[in-house]
């Protein structure tokens, strides 16, 4: 295990409106911001999306398993956001419903809102944190 010790700094809360894509007003908000590192929470309802709901085989590298939905499903969600090369980088993990139907995954690509979703976003400060890819797995990956 490996990790660091920081503080958290700003607090942002946002809304997000009909048909505004989730990940693209994050990403803008944290450039806006100049937000380095931090963790946020999510709330609300996506019209379409696409997730990645685990790995074919449970082997290095992973092949994801992507799933789509377009027909409108709440959400509640967690995520981190840290810097690659100056990007900032994603992971968000949510769970989608509708009705009795449900899907929980690493929300990626498009995530087009349905009415709102509300974002709570924490700085977080002097961590050292950034995502860098690992070779091993493919994937960008939280280092210091």
């Amino acid at each position: 295990m490996k990790y660091r010790q920081g503080q958290v700094g700003r607090v942002f809360v946002a809304r997000m409106a009909h048909g505004d894509d989730l990940l693209g007003e994050l990403k803008q908000l944290a450039e806006n911001e100049k937000v380095e590192a931090g963790v946020f929470y999510v709330i609300g309802a996506l019209r379409d999306a696409s997730l990645v709901t685990g790995p074919e085989k449970c082997e290095l590298p992973p092949v994801p398993m992507f799933r789509n939905f377009t027909d409108c499903r709440e959400i509640i969600g967690i995520g981190t956001l840290f810097r690659d090369d100056g990007e900032p980088v994603f992971h968000l993990h949510g769970a989608l419903g509708r009705g009795d139907t449900a899907l929980m995954g690493c929300i990626r690509g498009k995530s087009r809102v349905y009415l709102v979703a509300e974002v709570i976003l924490l700085e977080m400060q002097d961590t050292g944190a950034v995502k860098e890819l690992d070779p091993d797995t493919g994937l960008k990956m939280l280092n210091f």
